[in-house]
């Protein structure tokens, strides 16, 4: 049996005995045709399962309705809940979102910023790889006269603009956390120093140690890798020094969890002998048997708001470049990993209990 034909424009100008420049119009909701001619139009559209071709209504608009979202990785919590935000804030308005991951190479980075080139996206998020150095690849964007917003990892580069975490005050109000819980000799995990957000959270805890005349200790400062298996390397590591730290403070989670099993394996009481912080969050972290404090980076709220920057480029009235800096607040969500006062005022709450009081 022959496949029905596709409803055309024309079919429907016919059926209504209009013309096709009407249907056209009311299918575009143009404000020249009245509201009564309009109903008919869609609710006979519909009827007859009329499609729009989307193709030439993105010829036509200059517009497709697509954007591009670049991340590392999409199987990273962070990641995966920007792109949430961003999907939130951008369907109401009619887009869909194309993801792509880079792996952290700079050349897979540049064939997905390509391929959406080609696909004439309405504009890019980005959250650039460790392995990004240049920005010529990049700069082909701005050419391209689309639209650019990097969240989270960005490069400073003119007409851009970025949302971001203050991670130098991640850093720092971490680290000061830890110097407040008596802790003295603080060892941190850095992820890839060629990444600013790393280098940020790196010197917020220099900065703080300074401050409370706490002397910094280079040895106790170790490169890791996104890793479980790096943070309990890096533990391994520090242990062999005649003067090992008593507390960690690790710029990502997956760290601060090896770190803290092979401190478990090691019989080193958490928080009592070393207290454990991490950075981002992750849902894990609340729900270990050993809960770990981390930093709260509101991937869902940079999201929404990488998606609002985004709308108030394309929608501009005068120019599609604008330049904004949004630079959102950490919160240090302090868990047992390294609350000591907490630890030391359970068995008092406990004996009170038993005491009738």
């Amino acid at each position: 049996m022959k496949d029905k034909e596709k409803t055309t424009i024309y079919d429907i100008s016919k059926k209504l005995n209009v013309s096709a420049a009407t249907v056209s119009r009311a299918l575009n909701n143009s404000p020249k045709i009245s509201s009564a001619t309009k109903d008919l139009i869609l609710k006979t559209a519909k009827e007859m399962n009329y499609k729009q071709n989307r193709l030439a209504q993105a010829l036509k608009s200059g517009r497709t309705n697509n954007v591009g979202v670049i991340v590392p990785y999409i199987n990273r919590n962070f990641f995966s809940s920007v792109i949430r935000g961003i999907e939130e804030e951008l369907t109401p308005h009619g887009y869909h979102v194309i993801i792509c991951q880079t792996h952290e190479n700079v050349e897979n980075e540049k064939k997905q910023i390509n391929a959406l080139l080609d696909t004439q996206i309405d504009g890019i998020f980005m959250s650039v790889s460790k392995t990004t150095r240049q920005t010529d690849h990049l700069q082909k964007i701005l050419d391209n006269n689309t639209p650019l917003v990097f969240f989270d990892r960005k490069k400073e580069m003119t007409g851009v603009s970025s949302v971001t975490l203050d991670d130098f005050k991640g850093g720092y109000i971490v680290t000061e956390h830890l110097i407040k819980q008596g802790c003295k000799k603080i060892a941190h995990f850095s992820g890839d120093l060629n990444l600013e957000i790393y280098t940020n959270r790196y010197e917020g805890y220099k900065a703080a140690l300074k401050d409370y005349d706490i002397t910094f200790n280079p040895d106790h400062v170790i490169q890791v890798s996104s890793k479980i298996e790096a943070g309990a390397s890096a533990v391994e590591e520090l242990w062999k020094l005649d003067d090992c730290p008593d507390a960690i403070f690790s710029a990502g989670d997956h760290n601060a969890l090896g770190a803290i099993q092979e401190l478990k394996r090691r019989k080193i009481r958490i928080p009592e002998e070393v207290c454990v912080v991490g950075f981002s969050n992750e849902p894990f972290t609340k729900y270990m048997e050993l809960p770990i404090s981390s930093v709260d980076q509101t991937p869902l709220v940079m999201g929404q708001i990488a998606a609002e920057v985004f709308l108030e480029q394309i929608n501009g009235k005068k120019s599609r470049t604008i330049e904004k800096k949004v630079v959102l607040n950490p919160e240090l969500l302090i868990r047992n990993s390294s609350d000591r006062k907490k630890q030391v005022q359970k068995p008092v709450a406990e004996k009170a209990k038993t005491s009738g009081v």
